[in-house]
């Protein structure tokens, strides 16, 4: 088969899973489930898959909710593709047919999309495996718990490294719906491109007492305000103006009546990095900061939580997604830059092996004003075959870079 035959053959393979993409798409969208809770997803994601004989589908030791699937097709190196599947506790306020059936749970991040698009990919590169034109093996890893670690502090991306499903693998590629771009648009940044999340809390400890006679006690209050200025100063005056860094604080918590100074404050915030060097420098300076209790005759307790790592992308793997945007359609639009503070636990697949996360343009016209993590989210749901070939055929040139390195 000459290339262009082969090329406009992939094409109408793609094509013929629009239909289905869009169904399945909708199905998730109707029936989101939280966090660690994505059972019926999961036998809906192993029905799909599982109409692909050649697919061999597994869970991961540990996580009753993943799904993986095998497709060994030849000898060469293992490919992963990885989408999330769980929802968000928010309460859905689009009116489309297949608004969310539950109460308090919508997919307003993309997830549903994600794990559509994987499964249009899977069927197509089961055909071209059963044809004989796909180079290397595959897995397709539709992950639970992207969203909310559990009580022990684990995402679905570190069960599933700790079962050993990105062991033997060569690279990983993913995708995020980004209803700040049109359609037709990809954003893509080499290296660090999401955030370090890490989050702190804490309890300032003074004496307290009555309202009336604060001389006779220490006041938890009177320390967070000067607490506040330093936590609020490492930022500017600690950290590069070119570094990317944040440090919020999101609850406080004091007191009980008009009369009574607290014995305590407690505070709970974020702090946000790219650079892991940044990411240490905040925790020192953090630390630090408090210091000032003790000076202000206080005690203090702090405790940092390390969450995702940044997400760095492996810009060999970059230029193949952008070669394949560009060969879809020159016209489409590819933006270079990092993708905000935001966290996204592919950072840990990152951190073990080579890993590429692009954004996929996908503003709804119809709602221009949606976001992600909104009741209001939604998707131009043309984005979905504009994924699946984007994929296909950067695991396509993957494949075969890796032979050509070889000859």
């Amino acid at each position: 088969m000459q290339e262009g035959e082969r090329a406009l053959s992939i094409k109408k393979l793609i094509h013929s899973q629009r239909d289905h993409l869009v169904k399945w798409r909708r199905h998730i969208h109707q029936y989101p489930e939280l966090s660690f809770k994505e059972f019926e997803t999961a036998r809906y994601i192993k029905e799909e898959l599982s109409k692909n004989v050649n697919i061999k589908i597994e869970t991961a030791i540990g996580l009753s909710t993943s799904v993986i699937g095998h497709l060994h097709a030849e000898n060469g190196p293992t490919l992963a593709i990885r989408a999330d599947i769980d929802a968000l506790p928010i309460q859905e306020e689009n009116e489309v047919s297949y608004c969310s059936s539950r109460d308090g749970v919508m997919h307003a991040c993309g997830h549903d999309a994600h794990t559509a698009i994987l499964l249009g990919v899977a069927h197509v590169l089961s055909e071209l495996a059963r044809a004989g034109q796909l180079k290397g093996n595959i897995k397709f890893i539709f992950q639970p718990a992207e969203e909310t670690p559990d009580e022990h502090g684990l995402s679905g991306s570190s069960y599933l490294i700790n079962a050993g499903v990105y062991d033997q693998v060569s690279a990983a590629l993913a995708l995020h719906m980004c209803p700040w771009l049109p359609l037709g648009s990809v954003q893509i940044n080499d290296g660090y491109s999401m955030a370090n999340v890490d989050e702190f809390e804490a309890v300032i400890k003074g004496t307290g007492g009555h309202g009336g006679y604060p001389e006779k006690g220490t006041d938890p209050t009177w320390m967070l305000g000067l607490l506040l200025q330093a936590i609020h100063g490492i930022v500017p005056r600690k950290v590069s103006a070119l570094e990317h860094a944040v440090i919020s604080i999101g609850e406080i918590q004091a007191g009980t009546a008009t009369n009574i100074i607290p014995t305590d404050v407690r505070l709970r915030g974020t702090i946000r990095s790219y650079h892991p060097s940044t990411r240490q420098l905040l925790e020192n300076q953090l630390q630090q900061a408090f210091s000032v209790i003790k000076a202000l005759e206080g005690d203090y307790q702090l405790t940092i939580k390390k969450g995702e790592p940044a997400l760095y992308n492996d810009p060999f793997l970059n230029k193949l997604v952008r070669s394949a945007v560009k060969k879809i359609d020159d016209a489409h639009q590819i933006i270079t830059k990092p993708y905000g503070m935001g966290g996204e636990d592919f950072g840990f697949v990152a951190q073990k092996l080579p890993a590429s996360m692009f954004f996929l343009g996908c503003s709804d016209h119809e709602n221009k004003a949606t976001d992600l993590h909104t009741p209001t989210f939604n998707i131009d749901e043309a984005a979905l075959e504009l994924g699946v070939e984007i994929l296909v055929y950067a695991v396509i040139d993957y494949f075969e870079q890796f032979h050509l390195s070889r000859e």
